[in-house]
């Protein structure tokens, strides 16, 4: 009898516990949350609208419904390339976008997207995780009261629409050319004109003859923009962007109003959204390149390592003027280029010569 009215008092007092400590908790920790997401990218666009609501409703179905995220398409809320502003305010929560567009609010935000030359998906990743990278990162965002986590990543890239063959340096001149980024600033001193345009406004300025030439994504999100109804020259690929990470960029109020386990919650749903977007970017490429090709007469070309090495010669005068800027934007630099460095020469020892020795054999894998 003792020993039942001891285990009786002792579970009232622990559910009296619970409920005082439900009481005295902060109402974010307890109720449910409703934020705002702005995005850079068309509503439902394949891939990267796509991918800004999966990553809304993983949050959601992870929390079991205590965070909710209603994601608004570049212009639905604000200017698509308005978003950053907009989370940094406080006006939006949270933006999906491309650390880049912000590059004229500080130069060094084009690390974390992509750099000429740089680093592929996989090595951003090692860069961010275990390069000191997502450090560097909070300290440069933390200066706009952002805390920004990679989400998704489109693989790299493709060189670019254009209507007309480049080949040689002289084709660049006077070439006007949508492309964001420091791949601008590339062009630019070989003699193009660099415009930076939101995606949604690309299709009308090539068929309008406001610009001669467009670098966009990958052949996924290029057949859905019907890009290869103005012009057929599509080029690979991208010295530019080599592994473009997508970023959610969350209010850093917001953020520190999450619990450390909602945090975490959150991290995870950002790193399996970045894992699956990568293979999804990869799998829908393959597949809608040889609908272009095949289906729509598109003409694939090369650079040549004429264009290619004074492109690589260009891009490095360019990172190494960025990165005299200030010491943040030198120190990540240093750090970006010593990962550059191990993953190369990791990649020359293991990565390179099996994808040369898996084209040796010509009839491998044959359907049956």
């Amino acid at each position: 009898m003792k020993r039942r009215a001891f285990l009786k008092s002792t579970a009232t007092a622990g559910i009296g516990a619970v409920a005082g400590a439900n009481l005295s908790a902060p109402a974010y920790a307890t109720g449910k949350r409703k934020l705002k997401m702005v995005t850079t990218w068309p509503k439902k666009f394949p891939g990267l609208g796509t991918r800004a609501e999966q990553f809304a409703q993983d949050i959601e179905d992870s929390t079991d419904g205590r965070i909710s995220i209603k994601v608004y398409a570049g212009n639905e809320l604000v200017p698509a390339l308005g978003a950053f502003d907009a989370v940094r305010s406080g006006k939006a929560d949270i933006y999906h976008g491309s650390e880049y567009y912000w590059q004229g609010l500080h130069k060094a935000f084009s690390f974390f997207t992509a750099i000429p030359f740089g680093l592929t998906a996989m090595e951003q990743d090692q860069w961010i995780f275990y390069g000191g990278g997502q450090e560097l990162w909070d300290e440069l965002s933390g200066q706009f009261n952002i805390k920004s986590l990679v989400c998704c990543n489109s693989g790299v890239q493709m060189g670019g629409w254009f209507k007309k063959e480049i080949n040689s340096l002289e084709d660049f001149k006077g070439l006007r050319i949508r492309i964001p980024g420091l791949g601008g600033e590339v062009l630019k001193r070989l003699g193009a004109t660099p415009i930076t345009k939101a995606g949604g406004e690309i299709y009308l300025a090539l068929s309008q003859g406001n610009i001669d030439a467009s670098e966009w994504v990958g052949p996924w999100n290029d057949l859905a923009f019907g890009f290869h109804n103005i012009t057929k020259y599509y080029y690979t690929s991208a010295f530019q962007e080599p592994g473009a990470a997508i970023v959610a960029g969350f209010n850093k109020d917001v953020w520190n109003s999450f619990s450390k386990s909602d945090q975490t919650i959150i991290k995870a749903v950002a790193g399996s959204n970045t894992q699956k977007s990568l293979a999804e970017f990869n799998a829908r490429n393959a597949a809608s390149l040889k609908v272009l090709v095949e289906k729509h007469d598109v003409i694939l070309k090369k650079f040549s390592d004429e264009i290619l090495v004074a492109l690589q010669r260009t891009s490095d005068e360019v990172l190494q003027e960025l990165a005299l800027n200030d010491d943040l934007t030198k120190k990540i630099y240093n750090s970006y280029m010593d990962t550059r460095r191990s993953a190369m020469e990791w990649s020359n020892v293991a990565d390179e010569p099996y994808l040369r020795s898996r084209r040796l054999y010509k009839d491998f894998g044959k359907k049956l």
